[in-house]
């Protein structure tokens, strides 16, 4: 069993902004960097007063943060790197409070690095299309976030998620239940072919005239299981999702729900494999072809 990346571990690796602004260059641009200014390879020095390189050669300017979710902002970027640490190390997310008192920054700079992190973590989880031909059963169901109608009809946000049993989860807000709106996701994201699984709601009536092998529970008459038809692993999901939103945020809005249900596919979609998390968001910031400079 890998390690477990402790708090101790994590100021170890990264003292202070200039170990975080070096990793983030090493990342992106490499050990020796090719200018691409006078096109002459070395390694660019970090400079005293921005946190910038320059190439020895010509002087010019590489500025890693550019292109990432700490472009242009004024908070250390020690900071953003423990928040980082702190959203893959908790099953049930992190409120916007919390990471105020733990980075000691104002609630409104907290309330950004929390939504430009879980944009990152959509970024790097990315959409893989699920199921198809050979594969695992795509488990598909709408749940109903916030308000009190516990039929949807009010104020609460419509979500479709889809999973591949045994491996990623999928979610997306929609307008409402409607059956175009329920088939158009799922088209987009479950491969032709695929054997699909919801309950016996009419949105879901009409996938088999789409290609789809599907067959459905009926929830209303007690049945939860037949053979392996079964919708247990998305409502599972959806336990998690919400006594992190009801545990942790308390309430999220309409707004900006999709930014937490892509925190929560990042955790749930590596949820096998958690000791990678915090690697994998330091490592996945973009690459760009050409090095942008002054």
């Amino acid at each position: 069993m890998p390690k477990t990346f402790t708090i101790q571990d994590f100021f170890a690796r990264f003292p202070d902004d200039q170990a975080c602004l070096d990793h983030l260059m090493k990342v992106r641009f490499g050990e020796f960097q090719t200018c691409p200014k006078c096109g002459k390879e070395g390694r660019f020095a970090r400079l005293k007063k921005l946190p910038a390189y320059s190439c020895p050669w010509c002087g010019h300017h590489i500025h890693p943060m550019v292109g990432t979710p700490f472009e242009r902002s004024s908070t250390p970027l020690q900071k953003w790197f423990y928040a980082m640490y702190m959203f893959t190390t908790t099953r049930n997310g992190v409120a916007a409070k919390e990471l105020q008192r733990q980075l000691g920054v104002t609630y409104k700079t907290a309330w950004r690095i929390g939504h430009e992190l879980r944009k990152y973590m959509a970024i790097v989880d990315g959409d893989d299309m699920l199921g198809g031909y050979g594969r695992p059963i795509v488990e598909a169901d709408k749940a109903f976030i916030g308000g009190k109608d516990k039929r949807g009809a009010d104020d609460k946000t419509v979500v479709l998620g889809m999973v591949e049993r045994k491996g990623d989860v999928l979610t997306r807000v929609i307008p409402n239940r409607r059956s175009e709106n329920v088939i158009r996701m799922i088209r987009k994201y479950v491969r032709e072919g695929a054997r699909i699984a919801t309950d016996d709601g009419r949105p879901f009536m009409d996938l088999k005239s789409w290609g789809y092998y599907h067959e459905a529970v009926n929830h209303l008459a007690k049945e939860w299981v037949r053979d392996d038809t079964h919708t247990n692993t998305i409502e599972s999901f959806w336990a998690i999702l919400k006594r992190g939103i009801n545990g942790t945020h308390i309430w999220v809005s309409a707004k900006h729900l999709q930014k937490y249900l892509w925190e929560f596919e990042f955790r749930y979609n590596l949820r096998k494999q958690p000791h990678l998390m915090f690697d994998l968001l330091l490592l996945a910031f973009p690459r760009p072809s050409r090095a942008r400079g002054d």
